[in-house]
């Protein structure tokens, strides 16, 4: 497989969004993904673009710019996955340059990502492609009813 062309996410992207998240250990469902892209697309501070090989969506990032008060504008990989069948193509890394593009041009100083403690793999990735392990932390939710 060629390195698949990266484009922004679509409505109609909604089942290969869902079963790719399903891959990641988020379970989703294609009307789940049919209500959360629009939250998503078309705003000026977030972006969803998708790797599609041939009509075929292989993989697929969501970035936000974040603003603090606290430190310069920042921008963050929500998500990034690429499916388990395509690992190792350069799919991942084609996705990641596209999420540093779109984060440079919009002012970024810099793009961080979150990957659980668990995923070895991922952390081997992010470090090919230049991320540094900046800190550790722990993440506290509480659910809102």
């Amino acid at each position: 497989m060629s390195i698949p062309g990266i484009r922004p996410m679509g409505i109609g992207d909604a089942k290969p969004v869902a079963d790719l998240a399903t891959q990641l250990g988020c379970a989703s469902s294609e009307t789940q993904s049919m209500e959360r892209i629009p939250g998503v697309i078309g705003r000026e501070d977030a972006a969803a673009l998708v790797a599609d090989d041939a009509g075929t969506v292989v993989g697929w990032t969501h970035i936000e710019l974040r603003r603090t008060l606290i430190g310069d504008r920042e921008a963050q990989i929500m998500t990034l996955v690429v499916d388990e069948r395509c690992r190792g193509q350069g799919i991942g890394a084609a996705l990641t340059a596209a999420a540093e593009r779109w984060a440079h041009d919009r002012g970024a100083t810099t793009l961080r990502v979150g990957s659980r403690t668990s995923r070895e793999d991922a952390h081997r990735f992010y470090k090919r492609e230049g991320y540094v392990l900046a800190k550790t932390s722990y993440w506290f939710e509480k659910e809102l009813a």
